[in-house]
């Protein structure tokens, strides 16, 4: 993941880095608020929502769950380096 994050700033790394080793749900999903892992990275509220925006617009996250105003994100295929694009073959000549 490292390799393929080169691109990013250094918040947005470290955001990323944070999904990929958080503890996770069955979905994948990080089930803890923007204000807490802002809180562990040290940065204020708004810029660790800002960057995950910027993340999920990057294809790098993806949300997951809602609960009310609340959302939970997990790592995107991009991020795990997954393939997302099935090649397609023929079954028969017509």
């Amino acid at each position: 993941m490292l390799t393929r994050s080169a691109g990013l700033t250094a918040n947005q790394r470290l955001v990323l880095m944070l999904y990929a080793t958080h503890k996770t749900d069955r979905s994948g999903a990080v089930p803890v608020t923007a204000a807490e892992l802002a809180a562990h990275l040290g940065l204020a509220p708004t810029v660790f929502s800002r960057t995950r925006r910027q993340l999920v617009a990057g294809g790098w996250l993806e949300e997951s769950e809602r609960f009310g105003h609340i959302r939970f994100y997990r790592l995107a295929p991009k991020s795990t380096g997954e393939q997302v694009v099935v090649p397609l073959r023929r079954t028969g000549t017509r």
